[in-house]
């Protein structure tokens, strides 16, 4: 069985580049379709296949700009002769063309957020030129019915948590299986050595909502340990008073420490599965979090972490003021994480992949036009 992947672009290692790296370490022959993939940023031995994308000026660089020619460059992707075809996307991997012979299954992150959840708020925030922002609705526009339309190719349909299973069934009218993403929970051990601060991090951007988190323990004057990088972080700095120490980047085993002797994970925002608190777990150290989306799905209140109500300043600063660092049990937060670790997800995607290509040679009808 020849088996082909194909993933939106490779310009950041973050949590769908982690399921990338999983699906490809069970597929290894199995080549991986990009639009674009900037090796300074993200290395791969994998054999990578760029499209027509990646070699005008800046392709691989100020791909931002190529936004509009993004579908065309996704459907050229030549998947002749692949038998198995598995997208790991977040917008345009989905929208492949298979032949009529292939198995077509795609792994959605999320629907794209700039384009449904978090549209409107997308385009207030731009920072771009009058022009920009003149012609970018009109795009968006064009965009959102692609990935609709785009969405009707698919075969099979995974989603990374019940969070995301609920935008695909409300934006798609498509049902999905879930199989949670891979964390690297062998990384991580608990320490019996807990120090006083509590931390945050990750991908330093808006949504992220790290900025709570700084005016949280502002006024609780509690050490606060930020790692991580992105275009919040002259922002979240300027507005952080001294008990906030912001680490830059940091490697995995830096991170691994840094979250094992913390009192506890700071998790304001609202993401579709979150890696970083299952981490904090398999580190043996719970997780103050916002109690909507994939949080909810992977922390137990009261016994993995801390769920709060409302995604305001005022909310955390009652979770953290009443938090009880010395009322957790490491082995159970372990256990907790080790229900989403590399190897569970492998064990399952693998199953699932068997499963739906045995059905799909069969000739059983691999596109569910009906919800179930």
């Amino acid at each position: 069985m020849r088996v082909a992947l194909v993933h939106d672009y490779l310009f950041q290692d973050g949590g769908a580049e982690r399921v990338l790296r999983a699906l490809h370490e069970i597929w290894p022959e199995a080549p991986i379709f990009v639009l674009f993939h900037n090796k300074e940023k993200i290395s791969s031995s994998a054999e990578t296949r760029e499209s027509f994308l990646a070699k005008l000026p800046g392709g691989r660089t100020a791909f931002q700009w190529y936004l509009p020619w993004m579908p065309l460059a996704t459907e050229r992707h030549d998947l002749s002769g692949f038998d198995l075809v598995i997208s790991s996307s977040s917008i345009f991997a989905k929208g492949i063309i298979t032949s009529p012979g292939t198995l077509h299954i795609s792994y959605c992150h999320t629907p794209a957020r700039f384009l449904w959840a978090d549209g409107h708020e997308y385009l207030s925030d731009l920072k771009h030129s009058p022009f920009v922002k003149l012609i970018l609705p009109g795009l968006i526009h064009r965009l959102r019915l692609w990935d609709q339309m785009s969405t009707a190719r698919v075969d099979r349909i995974v989603a990374n948590s019940h969070t995301v299973r609920n935008r695909i069934l409300k934006y798609y009218r498509r049902d999905s299986e879930v199989i949670y993403p891979p964390v690297n929970t062998k990384l991580f051990k608990a320490s019996p050595l807990v120090e006083n601060y509590f931390v945050a991090g990750g991908r330093l951007v808006p949504y992220k909502r790290l900025d709570l988190a700084v005016k949280t323990f502002n006024r609780l004057k509690l050490p606060l340990k930020i790692f991580g990088i992105g275009p919040e972080l002259t922002y979240l700095q300027k507005i952080a008073k001294s008990n906030i120490e912001f680490l830059g980047k940091i490697s995995e085993m830096d991170k691994a420490s840094l979250l094992a002797h913390a009192q506890a994970f700071i998790h304001p925002q609202l993401e579709d599965f979150g890696i970083t608190p299952v981490e904090s777990m398999a580190a043996g150290r719970p997780v103050i979090a916002y109690g909507q989306g994939g949080a909810t799905e992977t922390i137990t209140h009261g016994e993995t972490g801390v769920l709060f109500p409302r995604q305001n300043w005022e909310s955390l600063y009652q979770a953290v003021r009443d938090f009880d660092g010395k009322a957790w049990d490491s082995e159970k937060l372990h256990a907790q994480a080790e229900k989403f670790s590399t190897e569970e997800f492998k064990q399952k995607i693998s199953r699932y992949v068997a499963d739906s290509y045995d059905e799909f040679k069969k000739g059983f009808n691999q596109c569910e036009l009906k919800l179930k």
